[in-house]
């Protein structure tokens, strides 16, 4: 919470002119509304009970002149919250492209598929929505504490009522901000889920329908919106008792301010224009209130906000290039996990179980996360990017397939035998079943899961490198597949440091060595 805090915080002071501007003009815009009814009373005393014709004429000049301070206010605030809203909203949303931009090639790896678009989507708007929101705030707590000391001026005992009865309403609201907060989460996080499910339908639709799988995943995402619109009725329940608890506690306050100052009149403590004054007063409380509770909610989901805003902008992209860089010794590749005591021989096949850890092991052996792995006894922090990425690839199951001619994608011109390199992935076949010219669209969506993914690998043994860390390379391929792929990587890569992260006994059955990491 600390974070999000300070996020917003600094997001405000950019802009202090505005925030200045929002603040002032909210009180100017609450103090008239919290002054009318007093003037209102007093022009009853001094003008319609004293039949002061002179004197009720200045109240009412007065009561215009406050109109017309308020009309001025009102349009000075109009124009400072909203440009507030804008700027708050704006500025969240130019940090986080920057920051998309900024992190390349990670986003897909470290960042859940939808999580962009549904920051951009919702988070950013309610971050607004609380710097709109500010200057009626402040407003509404001036004209409270200004209107409580006047009242408390004119008579004690309505003013002490006033006192405390607002503000025990103001408490009597603060238990549900806590549950709508955990809610309007729930909500963010299912909703975030939904978009990131949405994403990896569209873009394998069609292998959905090739395989009869359409049916299963609209019912995967039924129940998914399900539960998107169960938060959301969780969410507005406790908007509506919030809803009903700012009209009907203040409203009690207002009934007992009233039926005690109509005592207080009758007995002659005060005057009928101060009885006037109260009721207009304690019915006018019921605004700061309702402005306090919507500051409240408006907050609360600025913390949900900023957040998921701040846990995307703490993603870090792959380190740069150290100021003095170190060359990796020539031919195959030891890698040592110092952290882990993990050490993978040079020039061997080496299959790793890392369960659920898979993806972030992957990286950090690739060098991708700053890590202090060492290659041939140098750190890969310490390595040029360009020479780290040259010798030591990574293939993930996320990598992409751009748009072109199917052999020209595959083919990195390292001097590696595209057949040979197709052979090996057992990918003949995937293109056999294309044209001889063929062109593939983005992302080959043409291709099903398993195609794909034999021809990213036919592309990661092209590179040559000489350390490849391959995660789950055959996840998506059947058995009798798998087993010939495996056996063909290992004869294809040997002599050169293969490191292949995956649970699949065909691939320990051919491997080197096998290592278990669970941490």
């Amino acid at each position: 919470m600390a974070t999000s805090t300070r996020f917003l915080w600094n997001l405000l002071r950019q802009r202090p002119g505005l925030l200045v501007a929002s603040t002032l003009s909210g009180a100017l815009w609450m103090l008239p509304t919290a002054l009318m009814s007093l003037v209102v009373g007093r022009a009853v005393d001094a003008g319609i009970g004293h039949r002061d014709t002179g004197e009720l004429l200045r109240w009412v000049l007065a009561v215009l002149g406050l109109g017309v301070l308020q009309m001025v206010a009102a349009g000075v605030l109009n124009w400072s919250a909203h440009t507030l809203w804008l700027h708050g909203s704006t500025t969240a949303q130019r940090m986080v492209l920057g920051h998309v931009v900024h992190l390349g090639a990670t986003l897909p790896r470290k960042v859940r598929a939808g999580e962009v678009v549904a920051v951009g989507a919702s988070d950013i708007h309610r971050i607004g929505s609380l710097f709109e929101v500010i200057g009626r705030a402040t407003g509404s707590l001036l004209s409270f504490v200004v209107a409580a000391v006047v009242v408390l001026w004119i008579s004690p005992l309505l003013g002490v009522v006033v006192l405390v009865g607002v503000p025990l309403a103001t408490v009597g609201i603060g238990p549900l901000v806590e549950p709508l907060r955990r809610r309007a989460e729930t909500r963010r996080e299912r909703l975030g889920k939904l978009s990131a499910q949405a994403a990896d339908i569209v873009s394998r639709l069609r292998i959905l329908r090739g395989i009869g799988g359409e049916a299963r995943f609209r019912d995967r995402f039924t129940e998914t919106t399900q539960q998107v619109r169960a938060a959301g009725v969780a969410s507005g329940r406790i908007e509506a008792w919030l809803g009903a608890a700012e009209v009907l506690l203040p409203g009690l306050v207002t009934v007992a301010v009233t039926w005690l100052g109509a005592r207080l009149a009758l007995n002659g403590t005060i005057s009928v224009g101060e009885l006037v004054a109260f009721y207009g007063v304690s019915a006018f409380l019921v605004i700061p209130v309702r402005t306090a509770t919507e500051a409240a909610y408006a907050f609360s989901s600025a913390l949900v906000a900023a957040k998921r805003v701040t846990t995307l902008l703490q993603v870090r992209p792959e380190p740069g290039p150290p100021p003095d860089p170190k060359p990796l010794p020539p031919g195959p590749l030891e890698l040592h996990d110092e952290s882990r005591d993990l050490r993978i021989p040079a020039g061997q096949l080496t299959v790793i179980d890392a369960g659920e850890h898979a993806e972030a092991l992957a990286e950090r052996l690739a060098g991708h996360d700053g890590s202090d792995v060492r290659a041939g006894g140098v750190a890969l922090g310490e390595v040029e990017p360009d020479e780290r990425r040259r010798r030591i690839v990574l293939a993930h199951n996320q990598d992409l397939l751009f748009s072109g001619p199917v052999r020209g994608e595959l083919d990195l011109g390292s001097g590696v035998n595209l057949e040979a390199a197709l052979h090996a992935a057992d990918a003949h076949d995937v293109l056999a079943a294309l044209p001889a010219d063929a062109v593939l669209n983005e992302r080959a969506r043409s291709l099903s899961g398993g195609q794909r993914q034999r021809l990213m690998l036919a592309r990661a043994l092209c590179s040559d490198a000489d350390v490849l860390v391959l995660d789950e390379p055959t996840s998506a391929v059947d058995a009798h597949t798998e087993a010939r792929i495996a056996e063909r990587v290992r004869e294809f890569r040997r002599g050169r440091t293969t490191v292949v992260i995956s649970q699949s006994p065909l691939w320990t059955a051919v491997a080197d060595r096998v290592l278990e990491v669970r941490t």
